[in-house]
């Protein structure tokens, strides 16, 4: 934090300097930063929405449990929440802004999924995207205001649609489609676009199901001791710039 601070102030004294302004006030093609901005002499535009992993939309702002790893990449908006031991891997995107998302105990979002929620769901069901306790979720995987109970395995590249339920002790196998309102039970192996029953789970192949959770749950410490967690650094950078009187 405290290196990011000194760096803001040393951007900060730079850009001061009317000389530098004058360089950072042009993109590239030769073109400035806007008719606005040239009318009104140099200017730099700061944005910072491109650097935040945390968006709140609203009053609601995505809450991160404090042993919880997500990857500095992923991008969490709106009402979302990722719980104690989840963890939210490299390129994956959380958007809660029409209805929730959780991330429950020990569960995991691998790489580059997409889980958003709709207003309301076709069975009458929350339309909220409720990922519950040890639950595996493959990357590349779509869900959409669906809920998937605790102890489930969903393969890479899956897609869940609105209303969707796994229920608990289940696994979809890689690139299985569940449409809206189907219903995985209990104990099953299903897959296929639309999914459909294989088989029954074994016992020891339920057993083996929140091991997978946990095994990536360690994973995950030996990345979260290499990232910082978010900041609002950013914040306290546009209180110095207004403190130095440089347009926002």
């Amino acid at each position: 934090m405290a290196k990011l601070l000194r760096l803001s102030r040393n951007v900060l004294r730079a850009a001061a300097n009317p000389s530098i302004r004058r360089q950072l006030s042009t993109v590239s093609g030769g073109q400035t930063a806007g008719t606005a901005a040239a009318a009104s002499g140099d200017h730099v535009k700061w944005d910072y929405r491109g650097q935040r992993m945390v968006i709140p939309l609203g009053q609601w702002i995505p809450k991160v449990a404090v042993d919880a790893y997500v990857a500095p990449n992923v991008v969490l908006a709106g009402q979302v929440a990722v719980q104690d031991g989840a963890s939210v891997w490299s390129g994956s995107v959380l958007r809660g802004d029409l209805n929730k998302i959780t991330v429950g105990f020990c569960s995991n979002v691998q790489e580059r999924c997409v889980l958003h929620a709709a207003w309301s769901s076709p069975t009458g069901l929350p339309a909220d995207t409720n990922i519950e306790r040890f639950v595996t979720i493959g990357a590349y995987t779509i869900l959409r205001s669906c809920t998937v109970e605790p102890e489930c395995i969903i393969g890479q590249h899956s897609v869940l649609m609105e209303g969707s339920l796994v229920e608990t002790h289940s696994i979809l196998e890689a690139g299985s489609v569940v449409p809206p309102g189907r219903r995985i039970p209990t104990g099953e192996l299903w897959a296929g676009n639309p999914a459909r029953f294989v088989r029954p789970l074994s016992h020891d192949e339920i057993k083996e199901i929140p091991k997978l959770a946990v095994a990536v749950n360690d994973l995950s410490r030996s990345h979260f001791s290499e990232f910082l967690p978010y900041s609002t650094v950013y914040l306290e950078v546009e209180k110095m710039k207004k403190a130095f009187n440089i347009p926002l």
